[in-house]
Parts: C-alpha cells; structure tokens; sequence
C-alpha cells in the first residue's frame, strides 16, 4: 500500500480527530446540543480550519455516522470469521459490542425524525449503503436464527432488527452507568432483557 505524503497524512489525522471529537459530542449531547465549535476546540484548531474539512455541522455529523456503520461493518467481518456457532450467537456478539461502545462513549445518539441530520443522513449515498449492508447482514442473521428455533417467529424480521438498533442507544444504558453499576454488569442486565425478556418462564 503506498504511503500518502505528509501533508496528506497531516491532513488526514486531522480529519480523523475531528470525526472523533464529533462522535463523541454526538454521544453526550446528540446532534442539536451540539456545535461547530466546540468540535474545533476540542482538538484545537480554528472553526474556519475545520470548514476546510467539512462544509457544515451535518457534513461533520455523517462523516461521523459514518465511521460507525463502517466499524459494525468490520465487526460483522470478525464476528463472522471468529463465531463458528448458530446465528443468535452472532446477533448477541454484536449486540454487546454495540452496547460497550455506548458504555464507552461512542455511540451517537439517533437524530430525530424532523432533523437537519436525518434529512442529510438519507441524501448521502455512503451512509444508505452502508446501513443496507449493515441491516441485510443482521436481517439474514436474525431469520437464520428463526430457523433454528433460536428467535420467536412471532416477530417479523424488521421488528426484531430495529429492536437491536434500538439496544444500541438505549438510555438504561446511561442511567445504570449514573447509578453506578460496572459497564460488564450493565451489559449483561441489557442483553439478559434483549434476549430473554422479562416475564419468568414456566
């Protein structure tokens, strides 16, 4: 692979540190709390430097949005190279790597429905391929595993996807970390609710 020249790699680790600095601003004050400056900053360069970057808070947002669905994309990658069980074991591999990155921080919150964000999300060609791929690859995890007996039929698959979307920012997750309960046990609580429900089994 040849190796870009400086200036390119200088500007490069700028660009990364920006989407960063965004993603986790996304996290702990979602889209519209957030601002242009405070995401120049934070890494400590001037607002119209990082105008040369990205034209607008919504470019900077789906630049950040999409680093995310291109890490799942990876983890889907290793997930499917290490986990040689059913497909639920897959689906819950992800879903607790998707949970530690909130608990870390860096998970950004889902823009409204009537936001800047979403509308730019939706034109932006990278960002839908992305989330197809993301959401097929789940989709055929999710009937796999409803063939196995693994997951409830009673459920159509969109159901069951955007619940595991829903995992990935939910504010339990948030508010047992305020109360003071360690990310592992934390983690477990959700995924013990996502997959076994909460009802006791006869």
């Amino acid at each position: 692979m040849a190796t870009l020249p400086f200036k390119q790699q200088v500007l490069q680790a700028r660009e990364d540190a920006l989407i960063e600095s965004v993603n986790k601003l996304l996290a702990e004050k979602g889209f519209d709390l957030m601002t242009v400056d405070e995401v120049a900053a934070n890494i400590g360069i001037a607002k119209a430097s990082l105008y040369k970057h990205f034209p607008s808070k919504e470019a900077l947002a789906t630049a950040a949005m999409n680093r995310l669905l291109q890490r799942a994309l990876e983890q889907i990658d290793t997930i499917t190279t290490l986990e040689t069980g059913q497909a639920l074991d897959k689906i819950k591999a992800l879903t607790r790597w998707a949970i530690s990155l909130q608990l870390a921080g860096q998970m950004p919150a889902l823009p409204a429905q009537n936001s800047t964000l979403r509308n730019a999300l939706v034109a932006d060609p990278v960002y839908m391929k992305q989330l197809m791929m993301l959401s097929h690859q789940l989709s055929q995890w999710i009937t796999q595993a409803q063939q196995e007996g693994k997951l409830t039929t009673q459920l159509p698959v969109e159901a069951i996807l955007f619940t595991l979307f829903a995992r990935a920012c939910d504010p339990v997750l948030g508010a047992l970390k305020m109360a003071g309960h360690a990310p592992s046990q934390i983690t477990d609580w959700v995924m013990l609710t996502c997959f076994e429900g909460l009802c006791i089994r006869p």
